[in-house]
Order: C-alpha cells, then structure tokens, then sequence
C-alpha cells in the first residue's frame, strides 16, 4: 500500500498560521474608508449629535438621537463589509481545520474589527491634535481658556459695549471670565465672590452701571449653565452612541467574515441568513 502525502498538510516543520494578516488590513482598510465617508456624508446633510450654534440651541433631543442611530448604521455598514473582506479572502487552511474554519473567519472579522476601531482612533486624535495645534497656539496660559468655544456667545455677550474704543484687546478678560463662567456647572455653583468679581469686570469693560453689570453677569451666569449642561447631555449621548456602534460593529464584522468564509468555500449560509449562497 501507498502512501501520499499531503504537500500542503501542517507538519512540525511548518506550523500552521493562525492568523492571516492580509485580509486582517485589507478588511480594517476598508471598514475605515467606508465609515469615513459615511460620517462625512452625514455631517454634510446634518446629522450630528453636538450643535453648530454656539449656544447649543439647536442640539434637540430628537437630532440628538436620528444621529445616534446613523452611527449605529454607519458602524454595521462600515465593519459588516470589512468583516466580509477579511473572511471571504482569508486562506481557509487544509481540510483538518474545517471544524474551525467558520471560527477562524470570525476571529479574522474581529481583528480587522479592533484595527479599523484603532486606525479611526488615530485619525481623530490627529485630526484633534491638528485643531488644537492651531487654536491659541501661540497665547500664554493666562489669555486662553476652555470656554471657548462652548461658551464664546455668552461672553461676548457680557462684555458688549454700548461704545468701544477701536482695536481694544480684551483677550485676557475673555479668558478669565470663560474659566469663572465654566464653575456654574460645579455642583456648589458659583461662589459670590466670583459673581461680585465677574459684575466689576463687566462695569470696568463696558462701562455699564453697578446694577446693570450684576444683571447682566447674572444673566450670563444662568446662560453658562444651561449651555454647560445641554454640552454635558450631548457629549454623553456621542459617547455612549459611539460605545453602542462599535459593539454592534464587532458582532456584526463577526458574522460578516463568517459569511464571507462560507461564500468563498461555497458553503451554504445558515438558516437564519434564509440558506443564501
């Protein structure tokens, strides 16, 4: 009796690779291509959770959440085609494998899954990185504050004059007055000290009268806040829309390799995909 060898069969010699890195890229390439088109085609019609205004009027809650589902959708579109890349071009390995090749697939699926997640990280952080390199770059610590640009409408509305000399610089009152506006959304407020303060500060820009510079700090004050808090409420609702994309993501970049690995080996797809092809 005769025996052949398989040439392609894992011996000690050649250990199997457990991950092929090619469809792992290709797949995390296109998932990342895909959804930055897709976040650019909705902040061009609209969609976003944060508003444009600097007041945050227009943030409501029902735009708040229609971007949030197109996240959702953009994040299944997105890494349900980069899932099947991977696995519908991963080498599905010899045939003492195929009790775990639907797994393997699955496991290519989520890799380029977390490497799509890594590589959207990296553009933001530069995108970001970039953004604050070129606001302020060039302004000490004390003529800079995170007020701006959430609460820039409030503070040239406390420090507008009825009359102003040409080419006056109030860029450190700005600041100081954003840092004291950004303590009403502490939880003890905003002490007295720094409401007494902020009024003499106006008085002395504006030249506005004891009475009118305190309700007009005051106004500003209630303002601050409220435009803090619609920013908290929307920043948290990105957060956990952006959370609950990328989980979906991972699941559904699993079940798309699965599939793109049956469709490669003409296997048929499972009963709740209707035994497609």
């Amino acid at each position: 009796m005769t025996v052949i060898e398989d040439p392609v069969a894992p011996t000690l010699a050649t250990p199997v690779r457990y991950a092929n890195w090619t469809p792992i890229v290709l797949g995390a390439v296109i998932a990342t291509a895909f959804s930055s088109i897709l976040l650019a085609f909705g902040a061009t019609i609209g969609l976003g959770v944060t508003s444009a205004a600097p007041t945050w009027r227009d943030a409501s809650a029902a735009l708040a959440i229609l971007s949030g589902l197109y996240l959702i959708i953009q994040a299944a579109i997105s890494f349900g085609a980069g899932g099947y890349i991977a696995g519908r071009t991963r080498t599905a390995g010899v045939a003492s494998q195929a009790r775990d090749i639907e797994q393997r697939d699955g496991l290519h699926g989520l890799a380029a899954w977390a490497l799509a997640v890594m590589l959207g990280a990296l553009l933001a952080a530069l995108v970001g990185s970039a953004a604050l390199t070129r606001s302020n770059s060039t302004l000490p610590a004390a003529r800079t504050s995170a007020a701006e640009p959430l609460l820039s409408y409030e503070i040239d509305r406390l420090f507008r004059p009825a009359r102003r000399a040409p080419n006056a610089d109030l860029t450190s009152e700005r600041a100081e007055a954003g840092r004291i506006l950004l303590t009403t959304s502490s939880h003890s407020g905003i002490s007295s000290e720094d409401r007494a303060y902020l009024a003499q500060m106006v008085a002395a820009t504006t030249g506005l009268a004891g009475a009118d510079a305190e309700k007009r700090a005051d106004t500003a004050i209630a303002n601050a806040k409220t435009a803090i808090d619609r920013s908290r409420r929307s920043t948290v609702i990105l957060a956990f829309s952006v959370a609950a994309a990328l989980l979906l993501g991972a699941v559904i970049a699993w079940a798309a390799a699965a599939a793109g690995g049956r469709h490669r080996d003409g296997a048929p797809m499972p009963h709740w995909l209707g035994g497609m092809r």
